[in-house]
């Protein structure tokens, strides 16, 4: 993407079909359109989980820790394409072994009168590098097991977690898929 390049968001129906496209800058706020996006949990070859926490000047979720990467896919680009364009854009990083992990996932959360609405499968896979996080995306990071990873989202912190990140984690315990 240029820096004159605008980053369009692909709304989709109820059924996840793309119905049309809008610029990010219009797409979140109270009346948030259902849109396309993706959340990825990438571990490191020690099996240890790369959280983030998003940059404060974000207008969703700011300063909130979360899963590895968050983003939405562009006009007629696969998951897989934009989990690495993000993951290469917000950490420095490459992504390898990337699987379906909740290919249905949907959600609605909002936070100081911002929405988020949408269509959101999830995926697991591995990153490859040593994270260099933009500052305008990615305020934090850490290694994680597993197990740590839950315990500090049910703590007293519970709250500094993404609501996404939270159930996302619950589905891919219930799923069996959570490396143990």
């Amino acid at each position: 993407m240029t820096a004159t390049s605008e980053e369009l968001i692909v709304l989709v129906d109820d059924d996840g079909t793309a119905i049309g496209t809008m610029p990010k800058p219009l797409v979140h706020h109270g009346e948030t359109p259902l849109h396309r996006a993706f959340s990825a949990y990438l571990f490191d070859d020690a099996g240890r989980l790369l959280v983030t926490r998003r940059a404060a000047g974000k207008q969703t979720f700011p300063g909130m820790w979360t899963n590895t990467v968050c983003g939405h896919p562009g006009p007629g680009e696969g998951d897989a394409a934009a989990i690495a364009r993000r993951a290469a854009f917000e950490l420095g990083l490459q992504v390898d072994g990337l699987r379906d992990a909740l290919p249905a996932y949907r959600y609605r959360a909002e936070f100081r009168g911002v929405v988020e609405n949408e269509v959101c499968p999830v995926y697991l896979g591995r990153f490859t590098g040593t994270p260099a996080p933009d500052p305008d995306e990615v305020g934090e990071w850490e290694l994680l097991e597993w197990t740590e990873f839950r315990r500090r989202q049910g703590s007293d912190d519970a709250d500094a977690w993404s609501p996404w990140c939270r159930e996302q984690a619950d589905l891919i315990e219930a799923a069996g898929l959570a490396p143990l």
